[in-house]
This record gives C-alpha cells, structure tokens and sequence, in this order.
C-alpha cells in the first residue's frame, strides 16, 4: 500500500487537501481520485510508498516545498511537518 496526498499550491503554500490508500502503483485509481478532487483542474498529487499519512505529508515537505522556501498546510489532518 501506498499513500497518494492531493492538494494544490496557493501561492507559497502546499494546501493538502485529501489523502488516501491505494496499491501501489495502480494508475487508474490515482488518476480517478486526482480526477475527482475539488478543483481537479489545478490539483497536485503524489503516491508515496509509506503507511501513513503524516509520513507522506512529511516526505511531500521534504520533496517538494523545504527547497522553494514555502509552506505546507495540511487541511486533511492538521499534521505540522517537520521543518528542522
């Protein structure tokens, strides 16, 4: 299993707005969840092959806004990331 996180950038922000499990890999379902998130049209997206949540939002941090100097929000659990 793996853990795929959606959001979508708000200016210096990665606002994550939904997460879920899916097997690892499979295409279809990442693209039908993508698809029907709200905003679909501007969403972001990211399969992570960890068990939980918090570890995805972390590596999602870690990834793809430490280096750009932004923020992460987390609007589907309220997990803070560690920034250290």
């Amino acid at each position: 299993m793996s853990t795929l996180v959606i959001g979508r950038w708000l200016g210096d922000a990665l606002a994550i707005t939904k997460s879920l499990h899916v097997t690892d890999g499979d295409q279809d379902s990442i693209e039908a969840a993508v698809r029907d998130a709200p905003g679909a049209g501007t969403s972001w997206a990211c399969e992570f092959d960890v068990d939980t949540q918090q570890r995805s939002v972390q590596r999602a941090y870690e990834e793809f806004v430490r280096d750009e100097d932004a923020r992460l929000l987390d609007d589907a659990e309220g997990y803070e990331p560690t920034t250290a």
